[in-house]
């Protein structure tokens, strides 16, 4: 494509291919790395990406026998074709929302403390009430689902709040209480009203680093006065959190919500709850603060909380 004269010539303008294969070099540093990324291969990338610098007259890549570099040029311009590509998926994104509301796709990043629990509700609520959308769900944890967010690659995040980053707005669904999973032989075990500060006497069974839930449960134990961080044995996920409790290794704390999944599997359990105020935990939606169906987000939001009243929750107004 060229547009208008600059000096006397016809100008030249880059492709979107073109900036989307230098974007990925730029992210990647790699040129293998970027094909795969972005499903080119190699030779079309790396001829798209001289293809860019000829049209650009600047060279963009310093290209060694083992690694690739951005020029000081390719530094600068590599932020501005990432923010056309932006906004190029934002005008295809508006225009699809504009076509009708909740048609088209819709990809939905969820971490793993929540999809096993929640996401009944909401593939039967998108099957029943929205069934020209098609849901696509990712199951990752949190650091990943808000880079997966601010990239563009997922498009709404369930997901455990407040999540404090720029750019993102929280629709607020539920608080849920945490409860405590004991062995059958623990003293604890089935009691009501537990203080809080009987956290800071207990050998505690945690998820492994990246979990939300394992910096919220680190939380809980500060706020009951304990100040060092009760880790001697962790897990990838909650079942096996749960089946080490049932073998008499700790105890351990769950959201309600995983509750009645997660103990049903063992006769050796006991769940013990907490005094009031009860450590509890917020999941909400979470959008782009920019996004085009951003209307659409809000009034799925107020449907699955009409949904979650069944569920062992308090659900919040959308205000909260």
């Amino acid at each position: 494509m060229t547009v208008g004269n600059v000096g006397g010539r016809r100008r030249q303008l880059p492709s979107l291919s073109q900036l989307r294969a230098f974007a990925a070099v730029a992210e990647h540093l790699h040129f293998r790395d970027a094909a795969a990324a972005i499903g080119m291969s190699q030779p079309a990338l790396s001829g798209a990406v001289s293809a860019l610098e000829e049209t650009l007259g600047v060279t963009l890549v310093e290209r060694t026998t083992r690694k690739v570099l951005l020029s000081p040029a390719g530094e600068r311009l590599a932020v501005r074709s990432k923010a056309v590509l932006d906004e190029v998926g934002a005008l295809l994104e508006e225009a699809e929302a504009l076509r009708a509301p909740f048609t088209g796709v819709l990809r939905l990043g969820v971490i793993p403390t929540v999809a096993p629990y929640l996401l009944p509700t909401v593939l039967r609520l998108v099957h029943d009430r929205y069934p020209d959308l098609d849901l696509q769900v990712h199951e990752e944890q949190t650091a990943s689902l808000l880079e997966g967010l601010a990239g563009g690659r997922l498009d709404l995040l369930l997901l455990a709040v407040p999540l404090g980053v720029p750019g993102v707005t929280e629709l607020p669904l539920f608080d849920e209480d945490f409860v405590l999973v004991t062995p059958l032989d623990h003293p604890l075990g089935g009691r009501e009203g537990i203080p809080r500060e009987a956290l800071k006497e207990l050998n505690l069974l945690l998820l492994d680093e990246g979990h939300c839930l394992r910096d919220q449960a680190l939380d809980i134990c500060r706020e009951a006065g304990r100040e060092d961080a009760p880790v001697t044995t962790t897990a990838a996920g909650l079942s096996t959190l749960v089946q080490l409790v049932a073998g008499g290794l700790g105890c351990t704390l769950l959201p309600r919500t995983a509750l009645k999944v997660e103990t049903s599997r063992s006769n050796q359990l006991l769940t013990g709850s907490f005094a009031d105020p009860a450590p509890t935990r917020r999941i909400a939606l979470a959008m782009r603060a920019s996004a085009a169906r951003g209307a659409e987000y809000q009034e799925l939001a107020a449907a699955l909380r009409e949904e979650m009243r069944a569920l062992p929750v308090r659900v919040l107004g959308p205000d909260t």
